[in-house]
């Protein structure tokens, strides 16, 4: 009767346990260990055993199908589940385990040597009898693994030393790993000594830092759980150690200048990778120095050692990510029996537990890119960039203090030809890739110009997956260091120095383009400021256009204007700026829409591949292509001009629709002319000089201006728009009045420009920067006629009219 009221409690609790279990990451591993072994019979876990080690786990679905555990191979085992038994003649275990108490238990999961221990220890007593204890039991490989010498003294002390040490490992109250929360603190039985508990998502349980084995042993007074190693006893917090660990000076005295040591002392969790004093001898002097010296890049050096998690070696089955205190991310993983830390082999010791933590001695210092110099940042894939900056002397004038941006190449953007440059120029190639002032990617924004070392404005792109300066677009891969940012891009930056029309007027291979866009007189529309993008043909896709033909499409202007203007459209589009595979369509300035995707590198145009891209202008963006665009739902009404048009096109059927005409297309598309910027005020310039002596104030000011831009606000592209109000400057002193004149319309342009020429320019002078107004004999000599010492740029600033101003960067 008493057996059969054993096993029937036995089963009760079981089945309790694993009701009440489902959320324990323990249990439900456990689960799954079951599930994968169901066709080995009744409860049968599967499990996996690292070879040439005797280690096993119930291993999550990560490590299951991986094979491996640690990236060591792991070969698959079938036992019974925690608690149950085989039978001779069945299959699988369909036997409960005998239930008995503490002592009794030790035997029955196979932790004898704790049971002997036990014994001898006169703690048999006290664990067959009355009560509910957790037993921490190690096993019998635990015991071996044992420094011999603290083995010897527990051994030879058996009732005070082996006894305590015993009652170290015990709870005065039953936890099932359902119960060991992570993060806990339990209180053992000896001293009121703290355990440290920690359950982690892939089923691993440890108590200071040793695992949990085979756990939920049930016993009649407790329960059993079987740990791979003999806990010690811990009383010191992380500082304590550091502060009497000889090996550790060097990291004791980075800790106290950042002001870090004083957080290891205080009540938490953490995981600190130590490095040694042979590792920091490691570093280069000069880099050791710089980052002592610096008080915010010691305090992010060292905390970025620390992890806020407590994180055991037998935790770690594989590879995973972990924030530290600095912010940035390590990533701690393992190599059969060695911790590794980035992938790299360099955990001496491991384990070290604190009542506030653990301690893994390293043999390297892991330096986060904050304390690092914006040169540092450059990985494997930027080494020609940061080698050749290094060797032309610019690192040189990248000062700890100060705050740049580099805009890094990859190293297949640097050709061999490139690399063969005449130094001087590749220099300045160099500075073309270094900006000002530190510019972080969420601080970019479409439209933005960024000057660089050399003095070059570079133009910032914002597209829907992308961002681009210049031609060039980047790539995943942007730090932040001490002194700036790094930002990885896929070509070399080519800044612009040319307007579309002179990049045309430059290539003959444009020559047929150029002189049609003439005839429609465009000049003005590629010569002005502004942002376009435009398709340009080269000379092979007017083969068999007579002169003729020629002169058939010039007479037709509105026809002439349709087909160069789908040619163009407002915006400037990089490229490599377009999600790949993916149609993007743009609205051309004549109306009709051009179908845009990039395969493997290279610009289709309406399915057309671009010969050339990216050819970046100060106004815009050139695409070369060896085929005349037109619209497919664009009809032609004139027998003449389809004629033309098919000798030119075959790509696509051009429809026809007799007598249908072109539509007017104005040239309000664009700013032309100066006459915008001024008021008409009639009369003749008037003149007024100050004496010497007076003041005058003077205020120049616009309209407020609307402007809508995109703008990187958490790794994403947000439209924003913003109400900007134009520059108001206060001049005082000596001052020349005069009126500005312009024209009401056409017939005035030409009295316009004479009048700013002979007039404005002989008594103003264009105020930038820190400017100041003429002196009072160069005012005399102007208005006697005689030639001005320099002449002023009459349309940069006027009255109501919106100059274009650079963007400036403040430092952040």
């Amino acid at each position: 009767m008493k057996i059969f009221f054993l096993f029937t409690f036995s089963t009760f609790l079981l089945s309790a346990f694993e009701q009440a279990a489902a959320s324990a990451h323990y249990d439900k591993i456990l689960t799954h260990s079951r599930i994968r072994a169901r066709d080995q019979g009744p409860n049968v876990c599967a499990l996996q055993q690292v070879m040439g080690t005797k280690k096993k786990y119930f291993s999550t679905c990560r490590n299951w199908y991986q094979g491996a555990i640690c990236g060591k191979k792991a070969t698959v085992l079938y036992e019974c589940c925690p608690g149950y038994l085989k039978m001779d003649g069945t299959r699988g275990c369909p036997a409960v385990a005998p239930i008995d108490h503490v002592y009794g238990t030790l035997g029955i999961v196979g932790a004898t040597s704790t049971q002997q221990y036990s014994d001898i220890s006169r703690l048999r007593e006290e664990i067959e009898g009355r009560g509910s204890f957790t037993f921490f039991a190690p096993s019998n490989e635990a015991w071996e693994q044992l420094n011999s010498e603290i083995h010897k003294n527990l051994v030879d002390n058996v009732n005070i030393e082996l006894y305590n040490a015993l009652h170290h490992h015990m709870v005065n109250k039953r936890m099932l790993t359902k119960d060991l929360k992570n993060g806990m603190t339990l209180v053992s039985m000896y001293n009121d000594q703290k355990l440290l508990i920690n359950h982690y998502p892939n089923g691993v349980v440890t108590v200071n830092c040793a695992r949990i084995i085979h756990g939920n042993q049930i016993a009649t007074n407790g329960v059993v759980h079987v740990i791979d190693r003999v806990l010690t006893a811990v009383g010191n917090t992380i500082q304590d150690f550091i502060e009497v660990e000889d090996d550790l000076s060097s990291l004791r005295a980075a800790a106290i200048t950042s002001d870090v040591l004083d957080t290891l002392g205080r009540p938490g969790h953490y995981t600190l990778f130590a490095p040694t004093n042979e590792a920091f001898e490691r570093l280069p002097r000069g880099v050791l120095e710089r980052i002592m010296g610096d008080k915010v890049a010691s305090e992010a050096l060292v905390k970025f050692h620390i992890l806020n998690t407590l994180q055991c070696s037998e935790a770690i089955t594989g590879g995973a990510v972990y924030e530290t205190l600095e912010g940035n991310t390590v990533e701690v993983g393992c190599d059969g029996e060695s911790l590794t830390v980035n992938g790299v082999k360099m955990v001496k010791r491991k384990d070290i537990v604190t009542s506030n933590g653990v301690i893994h001695l390293i043999d390297e210092v892991l330096i986060p890119d904050s304390a690092k110099q914006v040169i540092e940042l450059g990985g494997a894939q930027q080494t020609t960039f940061t080698d050749l900056v290094a060797q032309l002397g610019l690192a040189s004038s990248l000062r700890p203090e100060g705050q740049y941006t580099l805009l890094a190449p990859l190293n297949g953007a640097f050709s061999d030809d490139t690399l063969r440059m005449d130094q001087r120029l590749l220099k300045t190639i160099l500075q073309n890739h270094i900006i000002k002032v530190k510019v972080g990617l969420n601080e970019l924004y479409n439209g933005q110009e960024l000057e660089t070392i050399g003095g070059k404005l570079l133009r910032v792109f914002v597209y829907r997956t992308a961002v681009c300066i210049e031609n060039s677009c980047m790539v995943r891969g942007s730090k932040e260091g001490r002194n700036g940012f790094i930002h990885i891009f896929r070509q070399i930056i080519n800044p612009a120095e040319k307007t579309l029309h002179e990049m045309l007027r430059n290539d003959k291979r444009f020559s047929v383009f150029l002189s049609l866009v003439k005839a429609a007189d465009l000049d003005d529309v590629l010569s002005r400021p502004g942002e376009w993008t435009l398709f340009v043909p080269t000379n092979d896709a007017f083969k068999g256009l007579t002169d003729d033909d020629k002169d058939i499409l010039i007479r037709d202007k509105n026809a002439l204007r349709n087909i160069l203007l789908y040619h163009l459209t407002q915006g400037v589009f990089i490229g490599s700026g377009f999600e790949p595979g993916v149609t993007n369509i743009l609205k051309t300035i004549q109306g009709g829409k051009l179908y845009l995707k990039t395969v493997n590198d290279t610009l289709l145009v309406n399915e057309l591949k671009s010969r050339e891209s990216d050819l970046m202008a100060t106004n815009g963006v050139i695409h070369v292509i060896d085929k005349l665009l037109y619209p497919a739902d664009l009809p032609v009404g004139n027998d003449q001009l389809l004629t033309i048009l098919k000798k030119l096109i075959k790509y696509i059927q051009i429809k026809f629709v007799r007598d249908s005409t072109f539509k007017e297309i104005p040239l309000t598309f664009y700013n032309p002319s100066v006459t915008q910027l001024t008021k008409l005020i009639e009369g003749e310039p008037e003149f007024k000089i100050v004496r010497e002596g007076e003041t005058v104030t003077k205020v120049i000011h616009g309209e407020p201006i609307i402007k809508t831009y995109t703008k990187i606000i958490d790794g994403r592209p947000v439209e924003v728009t913003e109400k900007k109000v134009t520059e108001e400057r206060i001049i005082q002193g000596p001052e020349i009045k005069y009126t500005r004149i312009t024209a009401g319309g056409s017939d005035n342009e030409e009295k316009l420009k004479k009048l700013l020429e002979e007039e404005v320019t002989k008594v103003t002078k264009f105020i930038e920067g820190d400017g100041h107004l003429l002196e009072d004999e160069e005012i005399k000599r102007l208005l006697q006629g005689e030639a001005p010492v320099r002449k002023a740029q009459p349309t940069r600033r006027t009255q109501g009219g919106t100059a274009r101003r650079r963007t400036r960067l403040a430092n952040h």
